[in-house]
């Protein structure tokens, strides 16, 4: 087992993407924490794990918030008494055209997306380095590299998440703490579900691999950064899209 006797936090961990990422890194023998702000959904996905004999605690946590995600990191401390894999999963979307765009679709976006990174990264961070140890891993997008019509304040606070990846990646990595990011590009989850069929077949033209990607493919990427086989791997973003985007 990969992960055998970690413990993780992953926040947005109800369901989608963080649900996968929980899912794999509690096969693999880690001690996983979900946090999400949707108690009732996180509630659910513990029952489902337990049907399989998988470990999973949830919290309810706003991660825009830094006290309710310092409360969140000394719970774990107390049970736990460390922190080795932090994943930042929490995301929302509020879609608009730059000239529609309200003051409340743009500050609700960039609080729980990138404030909702850098919050999680700060509390967890003095842990790690009192461990001298640590994977941070943080949830970003292809449209963080390449923007995306209607999604100004997505993009913005996807490509921030990028740029604190790196900063904090050199910052931390004295203390043998290895930060990346994952950059999706079009994932069937219940986010894109929801998206046009004409929108989807245009997203689908743009893909070599011809085919969305499943939640369980960044699952796998956030397993490999989680382990020690990324031991030697640090302020990278790794794209994982089909091929949508190439440099």
């Amino acid at each position: 087992m990969k992960l055998k006797d970690r413990v993780s936090l992953i926040t947005g961990g109800a369901r989608g993407i963080g649900r996968e990422i929980a899912y794999l890194f509690a096969k693999e023998g880690c001690f996983v924490v979900i946090a999400d702000i949707n108690l009732e959904e996180a509630i659910k996905t513990k029952q489902d794990f337990q049907k399989e004999n998988l470990f999973l605690e949830v919290l309810e946590l706003d991660v825009s918030e830094y006290l309710e995600v310092e409360e969140a990191v000394n719970k774990i401390l107390d049970k736990f008494k460390r922190i080795d894999i932090l994943v930042n999963n929490a995301g929302i979307t509020r879609d608009n055209l730059i000239l529609r765009m309200s003051q409340e679709e743009w500050d609700k976006v960039i609080d729980i997306n990138l404030k909702g990174t850098f919050n999680c990264i700060k509390a967890v961070s003095r842990v790690m380095i009192k461990q001298r140890y640590g994977k941070i891993i943080n949830i970003a997008s292809v449209v963080g590299l390449i923007g995306n019509s209607g999604q100004a304040n997505y993009s913005a606070s996807k490509a921030g998440i990028i740029a604190l990846t790196k900063t904090v990646a050199k910052e931390l990595a004295s203390r043998n703490i290895n930060v990346n990011a994952v950059a999706p590009g079009f994932i069937d989850t219940e986010m894109t579900a929801k998206l046009p069929q004409d929108i989807k077949e245009k997203m689908l033209s743009q893909i070599p691999l011809a085919r969305f990607g499943q939640p369980q493919d960044i699952a796998r990427v956030c397993l490999f950064l989680a382990s020690e086989d990324s031991s030697y791997i640090t302020g990278q973003t790794l794209v994982v899209d089909g091929g949508m985007v190439m440099y």
